[in-house]
């Protein structure tokens, strides 16, 4: 039986123009959570999606279908990008791989 215990954070991001800087700078819009199951993703798997094997790459899923659009996907102290998403009758489940050099 799969424990959906694991909390996930889906993220809205705007981008701001600051005119002192003449920067961008990425805004938290918001921000929902979600408890997920995690599992590691098949050597196989990760062949399929990426063509050679990819760290920081995993599954996860949710025991329902989440329908708001996001940018990223917080799990822990790291972000994520979602690469494969699969929507079943009941559940949803989301390929996900590490994305480097996030601020915030």
């Amino acid at each position: 039986m799969m424990r959906f215990d694991t909390p996930v954070y889906f993220q809205k991001i705007k981008s701001v123009y600051d005119p002192n800087t003449g920067n961008y700078t990425d805004i938290l819009e918001r921000e929902d959570k979600r408890f997920a199951s995690i599992t590691n993703t098949g050597e196989e798997s990760l062949k399929l999606f990426y063509g050679s094997i990819k760290q920081g790459s995993f599954v996860f899923r949710l025991q329902n279908e989440y329908t708001e659009p996001f940018d990223r996907i917080k799990i822990g102290d790291k972000y994520y990008i979602a690469d494969f998403t699969r929507k079943l009758r009941r559940k949803q489940t989301f390929v996900v791989c590490e994305v480097q050099n996030v601020k915030n």
